[in-house]
C-alpha cells in the first residue's frame, strides 16, 4: 500500500472516529451546572418549545381548536370562528413515546372526543383553573425552579401555580389537589418525582385528554446540557388506560438576562366569563 494510500485510509479511520465522539457530546460530553454538594443545579427560568398543549398525539394542523359539520368538510365550530387563526391548531409528530394514541379504553376515548367537541366550555385551561401535573410543564407560559441541597420548588407563571417537591418521603397526600402531592427522590443525576394525588379535573392538553381521580405520574428531569432538561413524564391511570403510556420533550432554559416568570393571575381574566351573568344588569354575549 502506497503512503498516499495509507494517508487517506488514516484520515478516513479518524473522520469516523470524530463523528463518533462529536456524536456523543450532547448526551455526556458537555458539562452541566452543579451545586456545591455535586448536585444538578436546575435553578433557572425554564419554557418548552412544542405543541404538547394543543394535542399530545400526532395530529395535522386544523383550522380551529373546535370543528363542527360543514357542507364538504368540516368547519370551525361557531364559537371559534371569529378567532380565525388565532385558534387554528399547528400540527405535531406529538410527543408520546414510541409515537401513536394515548392508550384510552374505548369509554375514556369516547369521553375524550366529547370534550374536544366541546372544549370552549370544558378545557379548565379557558376558566384559568390550576393546570395541574404534566400540563403545567408545557403550557406556552414558562416556569421558574428554585433550587438546594434540600428543596425544590417550581413556581409556573400561568395562574400562579406552585409546587413543592418534597426530597423526604411526605407520606401519601392529605387529599386530592390540583397540582397533586409532589415526592421527589434522585436516581443519579436524574431527579424523579411521583406525583399522586391529582385532581379529576384537570387536562393534559386542549384535546379533551382527561384522567380520572387515580392518576399517577412519574416524572423524570435530567439535565443535558447547562441550557437544556430531558423531560418524561410516565402515566398510569387503570380507570381509563388500558396501558401507561409515556410522554417525552425537551425543556429549554430562557436566555435572557432578565429572564423570570411574571404575573400572570388570569383568575380576573375570566370573571366576566364565569361570574358575569350574576351582575344585577348582565352585558351582551352576542
Amino acid at each position: 500500500m502506497s503512503f498516499k494510500q495509507r494517508s487517506y485510509f488514516r484520515f478516513l479511520r479518524l473522520s469516523v472516529l470524530m463523528v463518533m465522539l462529536t456524536g456523543h457530546l450532547p448526551l455526556s460530553g458537555q458539562e452541566i451546572p452543579r451545586l456545591s454538594s455535586g448536585l444538578p443545579d436546575f435553578n433557572g427560568v425554564w419554557q418548552v418549545l412544542n405543541e404538547a398543549n394543543w394535542d399530545l398525539e400526532p395530529h395535522i394542523a386544523r383550522h380551529s381548536v373546535m370543528m363542527r359539520e360543514g357542507p364538504v368538510n368540516a368547519v370551525p365550530a361557531a364559537e371559534t370562528l371569529a378567532a380565525g387563526a388565532v385558534l387554528s391548531v399547528p400540527g405535531s409528530m406529538g410527543v408520546i413515546e414510541g409515537g401513536g394514541r394515548i392508550p384510552y379504553n374505548e369509554q375514556a376515548r369516547r369521553v375524550k372526543e366529547d370534550n374536544a367537541a366541546n372544549w370552549i366550555t370544558r378545557d379548565p385551561e379557558v376558566k384559568c383553573y390550576m393546570p395541574g401535573v404534566p400540563r403545567a410543564t408545557y403550557l406556552p407560559h414558562p416556569f421558574q425552579i428554585i433550587q438546594s441541597d434540600n428543596d425544590f420548588f417550581i413556581a409556573y407563571q400561568f395562574a400562579g401555580a406552585v409546587r413543592d417537591i418534597y426530597l423526604e418521603d411526605p407520606g401519601p397526600a392529605p387529599l386530592d389537589s390540583w397540582m397533586g402531592w409532589s415526592a421527589g427522590r434522585w436516581d443519579g443525576d436524574t431527579l424523579v418525582v411521583e406525583v399522586t394525588g391529582l385532581h379529576d379535573g384537570t387536562w393534559l392538553d386542549r384535546a379533551g385528554s382527561h384522567h380520572s381521580y387515580q392518576m399517577k405520574v412519574t416524572e423524570r428531569y435530567t439535565l443535558m446540557g447547562p441550557n437544556h432538561i430531558d423531560y418524561e413524564a410516565t402515566i398510569e391511570d387503570p380507570l381509563v388506560l388500558t396501558e401507561p403510556f409515556t410522554i417525552k420533550m425537551p425543556i429549554y432554559r430562557r436566555m435572557e438576562s432578565d429572564a423570570r416568570i411574571m404575573d400572570f393571575r388570569c383568575v380576573e381574566f375570566v370573571e366576566e366569563l364565569i361570574y358575569g351573568e350574576y351582575r344585577r344588569y348582565p352585558l351582551p354575549r352576542d
